[in-house]
């Protein structure tokens, strides 16, 4: 078992935060896991470009990021490597990880690892389907062979196939509990992406399906290893549903955020069922002409995702472990912030959708105790219920949901027990500090990413 690591002030949970905030970066091909969503993700809810490169240019790591010295030093080479790996792949989010309790960070960072792998191989167009298929629904089986390695892929993360025999051995040096996790949803996943390889999201059903198997069973593997740390409850493992609901929330707000780039890009991930009551194609719905359409459309979708905002909740209500709440708190509120700002937003088929920076480091530093986490949602539910328009074709359901969430929010708040923690004053200057650190983050990213632009532009 991997031993564990030593709780450092540096891993206070505020840092963990910039995960949410950076556009993800793009992907070549469907299916675009949570992965995606957790580099929180590439397809995820962070706003801006390239995240933690702006603190650090990509390959100059020399050393695990945000782990103190002598969590370093406990750990194995090969521990050590997966870290690095972490940091390389993971970008913004190794800094989630690496802010969890105990053991429980090393198991997320493998889990991370491998469906990281498997997505790599999943994206990868220049490995034909007919050996691509077999690597996806054999992908789980590879963990347990010490040599097993992948050195053709093209992809820009493909140093996690090229060394696999590192990361299947820190798998292996985990507790069975953690494996057996693993091992399962990595089989789970692998069969999903094949599934999905050469077949549209047609349905609502075929919506959700795609999301629970390039999301909903990472909020479900997470889930299991909560439990199996027994940092939470057996409840919070137990309980498949909500934690499937977790990772759909967030996949179809990245979803629906990113039309106007998937659609440029070739890639379709709104529903037909849902777009074709609207448009002959689905790029159909950027033309101007289109707009009121296409609003109606985003609209629409953003009802069905907020159909999952219950099931958040009373998930995040069950967590006991600080640094677990954290971990799932802040993407989910994220995600309520960015729906608001899609809501019968035009700029979602014309350009790139984003909070403030502001508005996002507020929601860092705000969102670590279940009542605060209640009243943004409120916040946020009331906002898009102030747009709603008589005319909308979906303003019924949309009415109905944002009553059931503001329903929930204020049982929630009248019956559980505050988890405000008593915040020491050394929480309480890292927490100040991680801000900071934050902010400055999120203005170097922006910096960049204009710099970036302009240079395109000559």
């Amino acid at each position: 078992m991997a031993g564990a690591c030593c709780k450092c002030p540096v891993s206070l949970s505020v840092l963990k935060r910039t995960l949410s905030v950076t556009p993800r970066g793009s992907g070549s091909t469907p299916p675009r896991s949570l992965l995606l969503g957790w580099r929180l993700g590439e397809r995820g809810l962070q706003e801006a470009a390239r995240p933690s490169s702006a603190l650090r240019p990509a390959g100059v790591y020399r050393h695990t990021a945000f782990l103190c010295v002598s969590c370093q030093e406990s750990m194995s080479e090969s521990l050590r490597t997966c870290y690095l790996y972490l940091n390389q792949t993971s970008r913004s989010f190794a800094a989630v990880i690496q802010a969890l309790d105990g053991e429980l960070r090393h198991a997320v960072c493998i889990f991370y690892l491998v469906l990281r792998a498997l997505d790599t191989v999943e994206d990868d167009m220049s490995i034909p389907l007919d050996k691509k298929v077999p690597m996806l629904n054999d992908f789980h089986t590879y963990l347990y062979r010490d040599e097993w390695c992948f050195t053709e892929s093209q992809e820009k993360d493909r140093q996690v196939l090229e060394d696999f025999p590192t990361i299947s051995l820190e798998f292996r040096n985990l507790a069975q509990e953690y494996r057996d996790v693993i091992s399962d949803i990595c089989h789970r996943m692998g069969v999903g992406m094949a599934e999905f390889l050469e077949k549209k999201v047609g349905s609502m059903k075929e919506w959700d399906l795609y999301c629970h198997y390039v999301a909903g069973l990472v909020g479900i593997g997470l889930s299991k290893l909560f439990s199996a740390s027994q940092l939470e409850d057996p409840e919070v493992g137990r309980d498949t549903e909500l934690a499937n609901s977790m990772g759909l929330f967030l996949q179809k707000t990245n979803i629906i955020r990113d039309y106007l780039e998937d659609t440029q890009e070739g890639r379709a991930f709104w529903p037909e069922e849902a777009w074709s009551q609207f448009a002959g194609h689905l790029e159909d719905l950027a033309r101007p002409e289109k707009l009121d359409s296409a609003l109606s459309c985003l609209n629409l979708l953003v009802t069905d995702a907020l159909r999952h905002v219950p099931d958040v909740i009373a998930y995040l209500s069950r967590l006991r472990n600080q640094s677990v709440f954290n971990f799932c708190a802040i993407p989910q509120v994220m995600a309520i912030a960015t729906l608001s700002t899609c809501y019968n937003n035009p700029m979602v088929f014309q350009g790139v959708v984003k909070i403030r920076k502001g508005q996002a480091v507020t929601l860092m530093m705000e969102a670590t105790n279940m009542r605060a986490v209640q009243t943004i949602i409120a916040q946020y539910s009331q906002e898009i219920l102030q747009k709603v328009s008589l005319t909308d074709p979906s303003r019924d359901k949309t009415l109905h949901i944002i009553s059931l969430i503001q329903e929930k929010s204020a049982l929630s708040q009248s019956t559980l027990p505050s988890r405000t923690p008593h915040l020491s004053p050394m929480y309480l200057s890292a927490a100040m500090l991680l801000a900071a650190l934050s902010w400055q983050y999120l203005s170097t990213t922006a910096a960049q990413a204009q710099g970036t632009g302009d240079m395109q532009g000559q």
